[in-house]
């Protein structure tokens, strides 16, 4: 039970029993009195005024307890998704490279092009294990706030080019837009591992024909860039919880995506410590885009 919930229960608690023993103790005078006397008007509003006052504090009460109860039990499924995806997500890679290590081992006659593509998706997979345990690490940086910002002046226009070029060498094309000889003051790893990010959540969720773009550009009111595919977008009920921890859309036991619901929960904490904006929005005609706004210009 959080803090805060947790005193306004003893709080409360208290006001109930006190309330009983005063109640209790009108009651039996409010008694005596009716037996001495026919009407006690003033004496019955009073009650009837301060029980009034009692009930609406009570539901208030018991609205807050279930508030909490209702947002604890949501924080442990998610938890339970997270625990779930995160033993299938660590499986997949560690058995898929115990059989390309157990094939390279049996098969001997293998030429030399067969054992470079075995090694080559040996590489991809324990790059995504590493990924997966650099968005953990990152978390856990995040919640202890130990994340330390080293913000220096680049060319943001080239770092974006060459992390994005770099990602979709090994994994999909991505359009560029990105205007040139844009200067920013930011931290390297903050803004890598937003894109990063960004890119894989695109991938995962942009369809069969999948298509990404990165854009940079200078406005009135500073620097912008971002991230948009041709996905489905993010439904409305569940576009205000996007960036909680845990939160992914869909069944955790039938879903066909992988992740940990880590994702853009570190992309809103980092942009955050970073002194910037980010802010989701529909693309068009259909997709997500995710918009950041820097706050801290060459």
């Amino acid at each position: 039970m959080k803090k805060q919930t947790a005193i306004f229960f003893y709080v409360l608690s208290a006001y109930v029993v006190l309330q009983f023993v005063w109640w209790g103790y009108h009651l039996i005078e409010l008694s005596n009195a009716v037996a001495e006397q026919a009407n006690q008007p003033n004496r019955i509003l009073m009650i009837i005024g301060e029980g009034s006052v009692f009930f609406l504090i009570l539901l208030l009460g018991l609205w807050k307890i279930r508030n909490s109860i209702q947002k604890d039990l949501e924080l442990s499924q998610r938890q339970s998704n997270f625990l779930l995806s995160v033993t299938h997500e660590l499986k997949t890679p560690l058995a898929s490279n115990k059989l390309y290590l157990q094939t390279l081992l049996k098969r001997e006659n293998l030429t030399r092009e067969q054992q470079l593509d075995i090694l080559t998706r040996a590489i991809r997979e324990n790059k995504r294990l590493e990924s997966m345990i650099q968005n953990i690490l990152t978390a856990t940086r995040i919640e202890n706030h130990k994340l330390d910002l080293h913000r220096e002046n680049i060319d943001l226009s080239n770092f974006l080019r060459e992390t994005t070029l770099n990602w979709a060498n090994q994994r999909t094309k991505v359009e560029l837009n990105l205007e040139d000889e844009v200067f920013a003051r930011v931290d390297r790893f903050v803004v890598e591992t937003v894109l990063l990010n960004l890119l894989d959540n695109a991938l995962k969720y942009g369809g069969k024909q999948v298509k990404i773009g990165v854009y940079l550009e200078k406005t009135e009111s500073g620097i912008s860039w971002g991230v948009k595919d041709n996905g489905q977008g993010i439904p409305k009920k569940f576009k205000d919880a996007i960036f909680t921890k845990f939160v992914r859309i869909g069944n955790e036991e039938t879903r066909l995506e992988k992740g940990t619901g880590l994702g853009l929960y570190i992309v809103k904490s980092l942009i955050e410590a970073h002194g910037d904006n980010i802010e989701y929005q529909d693309n068009e005609p259909s997709g997500a885009h995710f918009k950041i706004s820097l706050n801290h210009e060459a």
